[in-house]
This record gives structure tokens, sequence and C-alpha cells, in this order.
């Protein structure tokens, strides 16, 4: 019996149950219940391995339960309550400050708050702060969970229970810069510093230092797109790949000595798992091989259930909170999934060959081990991928087999090279040769496969998810009706069948009637699809809310769709929450025309959408005259800005879709003033839906305006926000000019069709 195993995972499942259901208090009650339940047993069971197993998972259940309760008490809560107000801090800096576009932020340490870590936002002066620098001086204590009256896990899963402000009295002196403790974060800093200065090649060094170290703030956007869209993003997640090659690495340097390699490897590992910054996937797999290589000194065999366990154990013991954690779910699933199911999958796999051809059955071994690999590693984790990104990669397997392999190698070579860089340079740049071309190979193989048109499914509709469960209930039906591999077959031919079937009903959801309007839920941000006749345009695409994606809800809405190719996108103005999901977007979705207002911005949007569009081979129209472009049965004209200076959202363009009789007319972020002189300057018809202004500022929508339009329904697009959109004013004066409310917050994506539906 796994007695580790058992425990691990019962201790586990009562923090995933605390952390993950949305009720709160009960944990010490269930824990009293399991507790009690346990002491029945105790006392009602006869002595057998059952009776056993059943302490085994009660116990570890109550006690996680109560564990979570002391530690949110203990831990959590005496920083919560500091928070909401201006008040002193003090705290030691734990890691290298990163550049925001105001300052810098730096992830701190509490002093007076054991195990609590904090993230501040400062200013600029900032950035010369140090691992073990402290910071002292007074700032804004903000709840790291709860923000807008919306419950957020991404800080509190990393340790971190507070967002602090500072003020400008934050001082910064020199605290334990220099103790051995920060060895980890300043050797991470020279190993970054070495690979740039090894590959000079941007996006090669950026790719490596990613693989390398998980740090993937220098890699290229587009890149990244590309390796998350053909579900190769997991490479920068360090984790058993990396630990083996280290261990192996070692083995060669040392002695074979099972307690010499011990003594020397396991301190490397940790090490290096403190180097790359504790994330789930490299604590785990360290974890692991510290079970693989001690093991045998104790004349035991490694059980993989049971380091895997013991891996899940140690990470909720230090942050209960991390259950919560995408990265440790997605970590933890996918080796569950490769130890559970990849055995079995690669006999079935290879069973069928009975050839003697030792070169055919080396390679059958290689494509199907890698092939098990990957399915096994599916299997477990496109629930959470559908669920968190909306995502189903269709070309994993395909990705897998000719990338991760060149991954494999493109580690081991930059990771030799990285270290012969802080030896001598020069023969470090020739041998790193090798690295270069491993990554440009990688990267093409996965914009390639970005291109294809059906790399991926995305769950925008509810379609996409029916086949998924359709999938699941017939692989789990083969799995527990007897054995026969011809079931199998079967179930794959109607997964594909059906897989058709539900991206040609998706598509055909959105092709009728003669426009099409389709207001997206980016949360504080504007972002609107038109089509007509398979003719697509798009205007805008932002949001200011940080945990919402824009581009990525736009794009993967446009694949939904059944769209390849954009006619028009126009930029009303150059603010963040309607233009910085466009980056995504024009990567993701060739692009006929991009329409600009020809009006100077103090973000750099401008320059950068206008290279990005180079790059692209994206026509730009800048718009200084009202332009007119035909959209399938519909059109679209675009009216330039009617003020000649002021701030951007007096100064953005203004877009009506119209097809027939029905019109609807955009007006991104303008003020009423400018609302009324966009009314005097153009022959604006009566209009049937408005897009309203500034998200329903209490500026916006003027009342002669809206009279002079007489909207039938306004359209809010709406967020997360603290200036109070939209104002009760905005909402009783669309109400009195007999328009109907519909706002993205409340009734998420917003569908309008014309003549048809």
């Amino acid at each position: 019996m796994r007695v580790l195993a058992t425990i691990g995972f019962s201790f586990s499942a009562g923090v995933f149950l605390a952390a993950l259901l949305p009720w709160d208090g009960w944990q010490l009650y269930a824990a009293a219940g399991a507790a009690l339940l346990a002491l029945v047993w105790l006392l009602a069971a006869r002595r057998s391995v059952c009776f056993r197993r059943g302490l085994l998972i009660l116990l570890p259940l109550a006690v996680s339960l109560a564990y979570f309760a002391g530690y949110r008490y203990l831990v959590q809560r005496p920083v919560e309550q500091r928070c909401g107000a201006v008040s002193p801090f003090t705290a030691t800096v734990c890691d290298w400050p990163q550049e925001t576009e105001r300052g810098c932020r730096i992830t701190v340490k509490l002093d007076g708050y054991p195990g609590a870590r904090a993230v501040l936002y400062g200013e600029p002066e900032l950035l010369a702060a140090r691992p073990g620098n402290t910071l002292a001086g007074t700032a804004q204590w903000q709840s790291a969970a709860h923000i807008h009256n919306n419950e957020l896990t991404h800080f509190t899963a990393r340790g971190v229970y507070a967002l602090l402000y500072g003020r400008e009295d934050v001082q910064l002196s020199e605290g334990s810069e220099g103790a051995l403790r920060w060895l980890p974060q300043r050797a991470a800093k020279a190993f970054r510093e070495r690979i740039a200065a090894v590959w000079d090649d941007p996006r090669v060094s950026g790719f490596l230092t990613a693989e390398l170290t998980g740090d993937k703030s220098a890699m290229d956007e587009g890149d990244y797109l590309a390796m998350q869209e053909t579900g190769l993003a997991h490479l920068f997640a360090v984790s058993g790949l990396h630990c083996a090659f280290l261990v192996t690495l070692l083995s060669l340097l040392v002695s074979r000595r099972r307690r010499l390699l011990c003594a020397v490897t396991i301190p490397a590992l940790l090490f290096y798992m403190v180097m790359v910054g504790l994330a789930p996937s490299v604590v785990r797999a360290c974890i692991m091989q510290m079970f693989l290589l001690v093991a045998p000194l104790f004349r035991r065999n490694s059980d993989p259930l049971t380091s895997l366990a013991a891996a899940l154990l140690v990470i909720l013991l230090v942050n209960p909170f991390a259950a919560a954690s995408v990265s440790l779910q997605l970590s933890f699933s996918a080796t569950l999934g490769m130890v559970l199911l990849s055995p079995r999958l690669y006999r079935g796999l290879t069973g069928w060959y009975k050839g003697k051809n030792r070169v055919l059955r080396h390679g059958l071994c290689f494509v199907m081990a890698n092939l098990a690999a990957t399915l096994s590693a599916v299997v477990f984790t496109a629930p959470l991928t559908a669920y968190y990104f909306r995502i189903f990669v269709l070309v994993a397997p395909l990705s897998s087999l000719l990338a991760v392999p060149a991954a494999g190698w493109s580690f081991m070579t930059a990771f030799v090279t990285a270290l012969l860089g802080f030896v001598w340079l020069p023969l470090a740049r020739i041998l790193g040769a090798l690295a270069w071309v491993l990554v440009r190979y990688i990267l093409l193989v996965a914009e390639w496969l970005m291109g294809w048109r059906y790399h991926a499914i995305y769950f925008t509709d509810p379609y996409p998810l029916y086949w998924l469960l359709f999938v699941y209930t017939a692989f789990i039906g083969c799995a527990i009706t007897p054995d026969g591999r011809r079931k199998y077959a079967v179930a794959s031919a109607l997964s594909a069948v059906t897989l058709i079937a539900t991206i040609w009903v998706n598509q055909q959801s959105y092709r009728y009637g003669a426009l099409s309007a389709l207001a997206l839920d980016v949360g504080q941000g504007e972002s609107v699809i038109l089509w007509s006749q398979d003719e697509t345009a798009l205007v805008d695409c932002g949001s200011s809310n940080s945990y919402k994606d824009p581009g990525g809800t736009a794009a993967d809405t446009l694949h939904s769709m059944g769209v390849t190719r954009l006619s028009a996108v126009v930029v009303t103005h150059y603010h963040a929450d309607h233009t910085n999901g466009l980056y995504e977007v024009l990567r993701r979705v060739p692009v006929d025309k991009l329409y600009l207002p020809d009006i100077e911005d103090e973000y750099g949007v401008r320059e950068r959408l206008t290279a990005l569009a180079e790059e692209k081979d994206v026509q730009v129209v800048w718009v200084t005259d009202t332009v007119t472009c035909p959209l399938g049965q519909a059109a679209l004209t675009v009216y330039p800005p009617v003020q000649s200076g002021g701030d951007l959202n007096e100064l953005g363009l203004t877009a009506l879709a119209t097809s027939g009789d029905f019109d609807l007319l955009i007006t991104g972020d303008m003020s009423g003033s400018t609302e009324r002189k966009l009314a005097e300057t153009y022959p604006l018809p009566d209009v049937e839906v408005l897009l309203v202004s500034h998200h329903g500022s209490r500026y916006s929508s003027d009342i002669r305006f809206l009279k002079a339009v007489t909207p039938e329904a306004a359209v809010i697009s709406v967020g997360d926000n603290s200036y109070g959109h939209p104002s009760e004013e905005t909402v009783q004066r669309l109400l009195a000019v007999g328009a109907e409310i519909w706002r993205t917050d409340r009734q998420g994506n917003i569908r309008i069709t014309v003549n048809g539906g």
C-alpha cells in the first residue's frame, strides 16, 4: 500500500476543496466531521488493509481542512486587516524589480507577517533595488484577493496577499543584500545576462531565457503566441526535462557512487529550483528527481505516484492557496496523466507491430513514445485548458513530435554553452550556433502549425464544449467496457466526424443576416466585430482590466466564426482600453486595411501599431476625411475627428455600420460636447443601435446628441472599474429617448443581427 501517496493525495484533496469551493467558513466544521468519521471508523472497523487505508484518507483530510483554516487565519488575515488604508510598511526585497509604465513593481516579504509577501508598486527610482534590500515607507494597502469586488487567486497562489501602492516617502536601504541566501537570485540574473551576451539574436536569447529559467519577459510576443497556439508553451515551464538533464550532466562530472551523486545533485537541484523562481512545475520535478536519486540508497524502487504526492504535499504545506495556481494544476495533471496512461497507451500503440526490422521498430517506438506521452498529458489537462484558456489544440501531438525532441537538445546545448560563456565568451558564441539553429527550427514549426486554419478550436460557444464532453464520454466508455481495439477506432472516427460537424455548426451560427455585429465582453474596454457576407471588420480591441485578454477573446471569436481575414480594423483612438488587444489580433489574423486617426499620442501606441502593420503587410489608412468601405451587403463609414485639439478621447474616429435601413454607430470615448459637434458636422441617420461612448461615463451621451440619433437600443461595453461606469445619469438619458439598454458586464457578448435569425 502506498502510504505516503495516500496521505499526500488525501491532504491535497482537502486543500483543493478548501481553496476552490466558493463558500467560506465551512472548513473547520468539515475538519471536525472528517475527524469524527475517522474516530467512528477506528472504533467500528476491523483491522485490515481497508481499515488502514480509510484512516490514511480521513485523518489527512481532516488535518488539511483545519490547516487551511489556520493558515488563512494566521498568515492571510493579519495582512487583510491592514488593507483599505494608507499605512507604513517595512519589507525585504525578494526578487529583482520589474519595470512598468509608471515605475516598477517589486515582490517583497513583509516584516512582521511570517509567510506573507506583497507586490509593491513604486517610483522608477526603486528599479535600483536588489534582492535583500530593505524598503520602508507608507503605501496604500490593497487586498490581493479582493479587487473591485472580484475574488482573485492569481496573487494568493504565489503567496502574495497585499498590493502596496507606495508613496513618495518609500526609502531603500542595503538590508541583507550581500547575504548568501540571495545567491540564487543573483545567479539567475547573471545567467540571463550571459544568455543575452552569447546570443545576440533577441528572438533566440528571449526563447532560451524562457526555456532555461522560466522568465518569459524578454521573449518576442509573436513567438510566445505561436508557442501557445500550438501547444508548446509548456516548454517554458521549467520541469522534468530540465531537472533530468541537470542530473545527467552532474552524473557525468562526478563519481557514479550513489551517495556522492546524491550529496552533489540534491543541493544543485535545490539551488536551481530557487534560482528559477520556485514555480510549481520545477518544485514538482526537483522533488520527484530527489525521490528517484534517494530510493536506491534505501534499496527501494522510486514510485512516481508517491513522489508526485509528496511534491504536491510539500507545495501545499508551504502555501495552501497554491491549489488555485493554474500552473500547478496543469503541471500535476499532465504528470499524473503520463504516470497513469502513458505506459498503457505506449503498449497499445506499439503492440500491433510484429516485424523484425530494427530501424523501423526504433523509429516506431520513438514516435509512439512521444505520442503516448502527449496524449496522456492532454487527456488530463484538456478540461483545464478549455476552462482557463478556452482552447483545445488539435495539432498538439504533431507539434510535440516535431518540436519537443529539438527543445530537449536546445536546452542541453544552451545550458552548457551559457556556462561556458562565463569562462570564455568568444568560444561560447561559436558553439551557440547549434542552439540558435534548434531554436529557429522550433519557432519555424510553431509558426507553420499556427498558420493551419484548424490548428485549434476555441470555446467561445457551447458547441465545442459539447464535442469535448462527447469525446470524453466515448473514450471512458471504451475504457470501462471489455477489451477490444475496434471500439477505440470507432470512438476515434466518431470524434473526428463530430469535430467537423461542430466546427461547421459553430460557423453557421454566425453566418446569417445581412449584417451581424458582436460586442465582445472584454471588461472595461471595447471590441466590436462586424460581419456581412463573408467580409469582416473589427472596431477597437482593448481592456483596462489586466485579468482580461481582449486580443485573445477577439481572435478566438474570429476563428470560431470561420473568419480567415479581416477586411478592416478601425481604431477610434489610442488609449489602451481600446487598443491593447490589437497586437495579438494583427499577429493571428491577416488584415487588409488598418484605419487610424492621424493624431499623436503620448503612449507610443500609434508607432507600435504602424510598425506591426508594416511587419504584417497591412495597409495603413490615415483617416482625415470621411471614408466609406464596402462590407459585404453592408457599408462601413469612418468619420475623422471633429475636434482639433484636447484629450485623445475627443480626437477619435467614429464608425457607422449601415445595412439597408439599419444603422449602428460607434463613437469611441467621446464626451457629450464632441458628440454634439459630431451630429452637427455630419448628417448622421437615426440609428437602431448605439455603442455608448466612454463605457457610459456621465460625461458622455449628451441628451441633444441622443435626440439627434434616436437610438432604439444602447449597448454599453463596460467591466470592473473605479469610475462608476455606467453612470446613473447616462442610463437615465438613454432611457429618456426610448433606448433599450444592454451591458456586456451583465449579458456578456451581445449579438445584433439584421434581416436574419
